[in-house]
């Protein structure tokens, strides 16, 4: 490819410079001192001479071509109008079909209009037709009786409406009002002629519709699946007059027989209508238009005959012309030719010189001038205009300078944001883990204050009891049963508030030593659970709400137990903050259970507001935030997302509707993935959906 690239330019190199030897010092030179739209315009003169002579030629055989093209011509137009009536017959017949099928006034007027035009292209165009004029007469003697028999048919289509009407709705609506008068009749609810007259009513419905089916679609199956479902009625009634309790249903039964009877033979009727009304169809429809086409056809096999006798002549007249006119095209094509080389060397040589500076320029040597740039034509402007773009390169190379330092300098500011945010998450760890622990302090406050009240009331309780020792009074035996059992009661008081105190301080240091360290080990899911829920019993009392915990004991896991903490501490308080707003009361469900041999799924779910479709998109975005005006920052479930996905291992799914509550589905390897290096756990964040 290459090697034929270069033998073309070298071609084109010698022609060039031949044809700068021995054009460009006296023709070409003087072509180009005329600007390059007067070089176009010569071009196009000298097409519009020849178009003219072309033109001339044509004339003078036009003459001798129109008596032959006004033969094509009228056996054409001849050949349309037979055509026109033969696609208005075939269209009319459609509708005719159309309308028996399906009677409506929209169908029923375009036949109407569709008939007056058959006629009138009878009437108008065939009439004065010079060739078709001896054969309108039997056209419009098939085509009335075409017509004619769509009057036979609308006759007997209204029959058919009529029978239907008064033979088959009408003894419907009768026996339909029988059945709800021989139902309302029925007293016990253990009726002998309930069965019976359940059957018979489903019979009922299945041959109405089975009628409704067969007078819409003529359909043979839908008529006797109609008259079985009636025959079985008929048989029916007998059984259901013996089982009848009271002559009110016998009555009622008897009517609902000779009612059935009716429709039964209405069906009939109505089956011979639509017998008559196919004849009619057959005959008068379609028998006619098959005759129509008939003679159409004949004419227009006339028509082929009469267009090819005229054509011959034409053709003839057509090649004389064709002679002539191509012997003056070859004589002007060569001038034209010279011509054209000509002007296309004025313009081709002074374009080489710009193509080349353009190459120059897009090989980024910005530095060669363009040349050319003093002509006065257009192929001057056009050099100078890549002066401009040469110019153009220039600035935009220092521009792209500019724009990479740029660059550099917003990746920079790139780096600087990721670590604020880090900054952030870190500031919502230490906030949460703060709040976790003043909580729990304040929690541990109240059985340590309650043991210190009940001490101090022993102590003075000990020292009056020190008191009446050492006095002269006698001590009584109901005075020391008294102290005893004051101090067996302070002693429980003191035993169970500082147990619970030691239970609340053992949980929070188990949930904190979860939380500061992202060591992983063997915990027991329950366990772990019960855990966080009682860390998080101070927001419980500040709320109206509970939570129930549904985890099986022995559910033992391999993971990250501060991670898990920090999940579920974070979606809890997702709940608090967001499900229940203005303190409303509700309940915080987590459930969990086996997945298989190796996976294990968790269920946090609330019964609160739920979350909006939007919210629900963009929940897990980092910082989404609904409450931005209340200090949210939108890190809260993008923290939960994170954990979950990454150093857990798992997945997490959520589903929440408007007034239907939030739920969070987690799936969690019962051993997660290793990590070289562990991954630092944020603490619990106010969650922001």
């Amino acid at each position: 490819m290459s090697s034929f690239v270069a033998a073309s330019e070298q071609r084109n190199s010698a022609s060039s410079g031949r044809s700068r030897r021995g054009l460009r010092p006296n023709v070409v030179q003087l072509v180009r001192a005329l600007p390059i739209r007067w070089r176009i315009l010569s071009i196009a003169g000298l097409n519009s001479f020849v178009v003219l002579m072309l033109a001339w030629l044509i004339w003078d055989g036009a003459k001798v071509l129109s008596s032959a093209w006004d033969d094509v011509r009228q056996v054409r137009q001849s050949d349309r109008v037979l055509a026109l009536l033969e696609g208005e017959a075939g269209r009319l017949q459609n509708l005719i079909h159309r309308y028996i099928n399906q009677p409506s006034p929209e169908i029923f007027a375009e036949i109407l209009l569709l008939r007056e035009a058959v006629l009138g292209t009878l009437s108008s165009r065939a009439s004065t037709d010079p060739m078709l004029s001896g054969s309108v007469a039997e056209l419009e003697r098939v085509t009335e009786q075409f017509l004619d028999g769509f009057g036979d048919l609308r006759v007997m289509q209204a029959t058919i409406a009529s029978a239907y009407q008064e033979q088959v709705l009408t003894p419907s609506k009768e026996m339909a009002g029988l059945y709800a008068i021989i139902d309302g009749a029925i007293g016990r609810n253990d009726s002998l002629l309930s069965p019976a007259l359940g059957k018979s009513r489903e019979s009922f419905a299945a041959a109405l519709v089975a009628a409704n089916v067969y007078y819409l679609s003529y359909t043979a199956d839908a008529a006797d699946d109609a008259r079985k479902n009636i025959e079985t009625i008929e048989r029916t009634i007998p059984v259901m007059i013996d089982l009848a309790e009271h002559d009110l249903q016998r009555a009622a039964l008897v009517k609902l027989g000779e009612r059935a009877a009716a429709l039964r033979q209405g069906l009939i009727d109505l089956a011979e209508h639509f017998g008559r009304r196919t004849f009619l169809l057959r005959t008068g429809i379609d028998a006619n238009q098959a005759a129509m086409i008939a003679a159409i056809d004949k004419l227009s096999v006339q028509m082929r005959q009469r267009e090819q006798q005229a054509q011959s002549t034409f053709d003839q007249a057509l090649r004389d012309i064709y002679r002539k006119v191509a012997f003056i095209a070859l004589l002007f094509l060569a001038i034209i030719i010279i011509a054209g080389v000509i002007i296309a060397l004025s313009v081709r040589l002074p374009l080489q010189e710009l193509m080349t500076a353009m190459g120059a320029i897009t090989s980024g040597n910005y530095d060669r001038e363009v040349q050319g740039t003093n002509a006065t034509d257009e192929v001057g402007e056009m050099a100078r205009s890549v002066e401009v773009f040469r110019d153009n390169a220039i600035a935009k190379r220092k521009a792209e300078d500019e724009l990479r330092a740029s660059k550099e300098k917003a990746e920079n500011a790139l780096t600087e944001l990721r670590e604020a945010q880090q900054n952030l998450i870190d500031a919502e760890r230490l906030a949460a883990l703060g709040g976790l622990v003043a909580g729990v302090a304040h929690e541990v406050n109240n059985p340590i204050g309650i043991s210190l009240t009940v001490a101090s009331s022993f102590a003075r309780r000990c020292e009056n009891f020190s008191a009446e020792l050492k006095s002269d009074a006698p001590l009584r035996r109901s005075r020391l049963e008294e102290f005893i059992e004051g101090s067996r009661d302070a002693a429980q008081q003191l035993v169970g508030n500082l147990q619970r105190a030691a239970e609340l301080i053992q949980s929070f240091k188990q949930v904190a030593v979860d939380r500061s360290h992202a060591d992983r080990r063997q915990f027991d899911l329950r366990e772990a659970t019960e855990q966080i829920v009682a860390s998080l019993r101070p927001v419980l009392k500040k709320s109206r709400l509970s939570v129930s915990i549904d985890v099986p004991a022995g559910l033992v896991v391999d993971s990250y137990p501060g991670s898990y903490g920090q999940v579920l501490t974070n979606l809890f308080l997702n709940a608090v903050t967001h499900a229940f707003p203005d303190g409303q009361s509700g309940v915080v469900s987590i459930e969990a259970k086996p997945l298989g041999a190796d996976d294990v799924q968790i269920v946090i779910s609330d019964d609160g507001v739920g979350m909006t479709s939007d919210v629900l998109r963009q929940a897990f975005d980092p910082f989404f935030t609904t409450r931005r005006n209340l200090g949210g920052t939108g890190l809260g479930l993008h923290i939960v997302y994170n954990l979950v996905s990454q150093q857990l291992g798992g997945r997490l799914g959520l589903d929440s509707r408007p007034g239907h509550g939030t739920t969070f589905r987690m799936t969690l390897p019962r051993v997660a993935p290793r990590q070289s290096t562990p991954t630092p756990t944020p603490a619990a964040a106010d969650l922001n959906r």
